[in-house]
């Protein structure tokens, strides 16, 4: 692996500002990686070498021309999941139905960062719409887990957490519906960002479930995440769900309490997100890290979230619900995929669906529409909407009469083995049981990791703030990763 691919994205900048290197070889050598473990990992879909190195020529103009005046972020490679769309650039949402598909616009989130001159080397991997937790559930077969290539590196977005963890990329972009960056970020042994619902734009973003997706940051370290969140964040008057909430300079505010320990800082721990189904290794590294809090001078105390064993299903009867509604759209008679043998629209319809949806699509749409059909709605859906209320009131009475970020595990196991669960629709669910309380309460979530299990697998750490408080999470988060540092091995070992 190029030496350059193992930089941190502040030591690329600063390397680019000390002309060491420019973007062009920046971005030639992350080409270069993934053309040599793609094969092996398969995080990519789509490569964009062109784009890319014509981008990369331009962020050189920029950076020669404007040198520390240039955007933090100029030059820098950047990967994509595939369920955010570009112009002129296929965009597939790991779906055959999807196949041909190339978006007339590019999303908030993508054109923000493409606006600092950030370079996209190419689209990646994913389940299918985002449906899924470990990236199995893709029409271009399944992701695999740099630190094994034989497991799983999380889901939906494990194409990209894949490629930040073995150096194709430096940062990449994901989406977070149920825990669609934390759970990858946590098995790759990276950070990811699920930001309050509203903080970044949806506009582009393709519809899985749009009272839960939120576009997010992946990085190798805390300050730059904070790097990539500051410039994806802000109101958009394209997305009506956007908040207009100031966007502090997260860097900034990261590097000011870098060396203030946490002093005064109460970590909440709910007693019912150690489940008994949770991990011994899991188990053992989270207790440990409440002790690195301690260290550092925060206290713990414990919090409860009483309405924690209803979060999963409730999830499971919402996102469904709206899943089945917003790929409604997709019906071989605009884009995409079409059948080749249909005599009536009724047909085509059927026929498109039926050979281009994969299984877990299927089922998902299925179990909306029973949800949402005469004579459930009132007792499935109405009646899941009133226990997500619930779901968002706990974590508010904890924020406000007990801590001031809450701690748990990210997930109750480290990355299992491509094909464990895929027999088991509800075990690979459970995979989601600590992360969707988060989702339907719509707060940030930061995911960082906190050991390695036996197998010398990564255990992720979750970190959950009120609303909009992301800078408390990005600080807290540093704290402790710079107290206890974590190896990231594929960068150490080419990514394979």
């Amino acid at each position: 692996m190029n030496s350059l691919c193992k930089l941190s994205a502040q030591e690329m900048r600063q390397g680019l500002l000390d002309t060491e290197f420019s973007a062009v070889e920046l971005a030639s050598a992350h080409l270069d990686s993934i053309k040599e473990s793609n094969e092996t990992l398969n995080s990519f879909i789509t490569i964009t070498e062109d784009k890319a190195l014509a981008a990369a020529k331009a962020a050189d103009t920029r950076l020669s021309s404007e040198k520390e005046n240039s955007p933090l972020l100029c030059g820098l490679p950047l990967a994509l999941k595939d369920m955010l769309v570009t112009k002129d650039v296929e965009t597939t949402c790991g779906s055959k139905i999807l196949k041909g598909f190339v978006p007339p616009y590019t999303g908030t989130a993508v054109a923000r960062a493409e606006k600092q001159g950030m370079v996209v080397v190419g689209k990646t991997n994913m389940d299918e719409f985002g449906m899924g937790s470990s990236s199995e559930n893709s029409a271009f077969g399944p992701v695999r887990n740099p630190w094994d290539t034989e497991r799983i590196p999380g889901g939906s977005s494990g194409g990209s957490a894949a490629a930040v963890a073995s150096g194709q990329a430096p940062l990449a972009l994901g989406t977070d519906t149920g825990g669609s960056i934390r759970q990858p970020a946590a098995m790759t042994g990276i950070v990811g960002l699920k930001p309050t619902y509203g903080r970044v734009s949806r506009y582009g973003a393709v519809a899985y479930a749009s009272s839960c997706d939120q576009v997010g940051p992946f990085a190798r370290n805390i300050p730059d995440l904070a790097m990539l969140f500051a410039a994806i964040a802000g109101k958009d008057p394209q997305d009506a769900t956007s908040v207009a909430e100031d966007v502090p300079d997260y860097l900034a505010e990261v590097a000011e309490k870098a060396t203030s320990g946490l002093a005064g800082l109460k970590v909440g721990v709910p007693q019912e997100y150690l489940v008994d189904g949770l991990q011994p290794d899991v188990k053992s590294a989270f207790e440990s890290s409440l002790g690195v809090f301690e260290k550092l001078g925060a206290e713990i105390v414990d919090v409860s979230l009483p309405h924690t064993e209803h979060a999963l299903a409730t999830y499971y009867i919402i996102v469904p619900a709206e899943a089945s509604s917003n790929l409604a759209r997709y019906d071989g008679v605009r884009y995409g995929h079409r059948t080749a043998k249909a005599d009536t629209l009724q047909e085509l319809y059927a026929k498109t669906r039926g050979e281009a949806f994969g299984k877990e699509v299927k089922r998902r749409i299925m179990m909306g529409s029973y949800v949402l059909s005469a004579g459930y709605y009132d007792a499935y859906y109405l009646k899941a909407q009133q226990v997500r209320t619930l779901v968002a009131n706990d974590f508010l009475a904890a924020f406000t009469n007990h801590c001031d970020v809450i701690a748990t595990p990210v997930s109750p196991c480290t990355a299992f083995k491509l094909g464990e669960k895929t027999s088991s629709p509800l075990e690979m669910y459970l995979a989601d049981a600590l992360t969707v309380p988060v989702s339907l309460a719509g707060l940030p979530a930061l995911s960082i990791p906190c050991g390695l299990d036996t197998q010398n697998l990564p255990i992720g750490l979750q970190l959950i703030a009120p609303a909009f408080e992301e800078s408390k999470l990005l600080s807290t988060g540093n704290a402790f990763l710079t107290e206890q540092p974590f190896e990231l091995k594929p960068l150490t070992s080419g990514g394979q």
